[in-house]
Formats: C-alpha cells, structure tokens, sequence
C-alpha cells in the first residue's frame, strides 16, 4: 500500500516543489517595459478597461470625499495611503483582460467584472489577507498620529499643516512612512506575482504566495524599481483626487500582467496545469 499511494504522493509534492521553484530571472530594466506594454494594451482595447478604471476612481472617490465632508481627514489621508494594500485584488478584472488580450481575443467588461477563474476559494483567502492588512495599517496610522498630537485635525488643510509645520508633524510622517513602507513591501512582496497567478493556475495560495517571495528574492532590484513606479503613479492619482484612476489604474493593472508572465513564464504555467 505505500508503494502504490506514496510513489503518487512524491510526484505530486515534487511537481508542486518545481511550480514554486521556477521564476526567472529578468533585468532592472524591466518595469519600463512592462509600462509600455501595458500602455499598449489599455489602448488596444480601450472602452472596457477605462470604464473598469473608472468604476474604480469613482469608488476611491466617493469613499475618500465621503470621510473629508464627514471631517475625518486624517482617515482620509492615512486610507488613501492604503491603497496599495487591496490594488492588487481590484485589479483581478484586468488581469482576465491581460489574458484575453495574450490570446488576441478581445476582452469583455461582462468578464473583467465577474471573473469566473477568481471565484474559488485561495482567491478568497488572498483578498481577506490583504483586506486585513489594509485594516491594520489603519490602525497602524491610528496609533501612530495618537502618539503625535492629542488633537483631531479635522480638515485636510489643518491636518497637512501640524504634518508639515510641526516636530511632532515631522516626527508622524516619519514614524508613519517607515512602518507603512514596511508594510507596503511585505504585502508587494506577497502579491505581486501571487495575484495573477491563483487567477491563471490551479495553484493554492500558500504556493502562490511563496512564489511571489522568491520572485522577490530572486529580482529584488527590479521589483524594488517596479514597486517605486507603482507608488509614484499612485501618490500622482491621490494629488488627482483619485481621478487619474481611470486611466493609470489599468495600466498598472494590464502592465502587472505582463510583469507575471515574465516572471513565473509559460513553464510554471505547464507544471501547475500538469499536477
């Protein structure tokens, strides 16, 4: 009995061992490319992915001016910073776009909007963690502006004063981008190949999310450029009042994908399929 379900059970272990051990190695350069050929992409199909960027400029928007009009500009602030932490879920649509467009099909919103290959269960686990994370940055923020000042800066202007005009402004911006920087690279690191990856392949979470850190590992300098693309095009959305979603979201989006294919490849894809 052992030989005939332990022989099977090494295979399958061994198979997944290889899915999470092939990443290849890619130049510095590299995030450049992956912009312009994202920039492509959203062109080449340009109705679906800018209403899919628009939905979501239109929900940062509403959330974000919903907690100024409320006076809660430092949860305004500290949220929008977060950001980062659940992009890589709302961009699931994109990737299926990146994927049609791979097979010259044309991309569908009916699709980008509900994708059926997300809907399983490590996809879940994947968005719940980042969801959590995202949460506990916002605590995180709390703790670090209570620590600051006893007061309640309750408008944007009033806030971005004692941060910019104050030591103890001083003091909470350095505390807060030290932390949130950590925070935003372990979760780039947990997610930039492990996103797109539970979408494309039969793999589970822990092996996709394993693959997204050695991929790190592997091209820290690269991804360590990509990440600093990211963040600038972000903060240029946040100085937008979140408009320029419309347009950077899927191009970040459509360029994440080309960055996965480069990075885990069609080999890695053949394994999964194979286990």
């Amino acid at each position: 009995m052992g030989d005939g379900v332990g022989l099977p059970r090494a295979r399958l272990h061994a198979v997944r061992l290889n899915a999470l051990r092939i990443v290849n190695a890619i130049r510095f350069a590299a995030p450049v490319r992956w912009l312009k050929l994202g920039f492509q992409d959203v062109l080449a199909a340009p109705a679906p992915n800018l209403v899919y960027g628009a939905l979501v400029a239109l929900l940062s928007f509403g959330i974000w001016r919903a907690l100024i009009e409320t006076d809660l500009a430092f949860w305004a602030l500290s949220l929008s910073c977060g950001f980062v932490f659940v992009a890589p879920i709302l961009a699931m649509g994109l990737y299926e776009a990146g994927r049609a467009l791979e097979h010259k099909e044309k991309p569908e919103l009916s699709r980008m909007l509900l994708v059926r290959s997300a809907m399983r269960a490590d996809v879940y686990y994947l968005g719940v963690t980042l969801l959590f994370i995202y949460l506990f940055w916002g605590r995180v923020a709390q703790l670090v502006y209570g620590l600051s000042t006893y007061r309640l800066h309750r408008t944007v202007p009033e806030f971005l004063s004692f941060a910019f005009n104050t030591a103890e402004g001083h003091a909470m911006m350095i505390g807060g981008t030290i932390v949130g920087g950590v925070m935003a690279f372990f979760t780039f690191a947990i997610s930039v190949v492990s996103t797109p990856m539970l979408m494309d392949q039969r793999s589970n979470m822990f092996e996709a999310v394993f693959t997204s850190l050695r991929a790190v590992s592997k091209n820290f300098g690269p991804l360590l450029f990509w990440a600093a693309l990211i963040t600038a095009l972000l903060i240029l959305c946040a100085l937008t009042s979140w408009l320029a979603l419309v347009f950077v979201f899927p191009w970040l989006g459509l360029a994440s994908w080309r960055a996965y294919r480069d990075i885990v490849g069609e080999d890695a894809a053949a394994v999964a399929r194979g286990a």
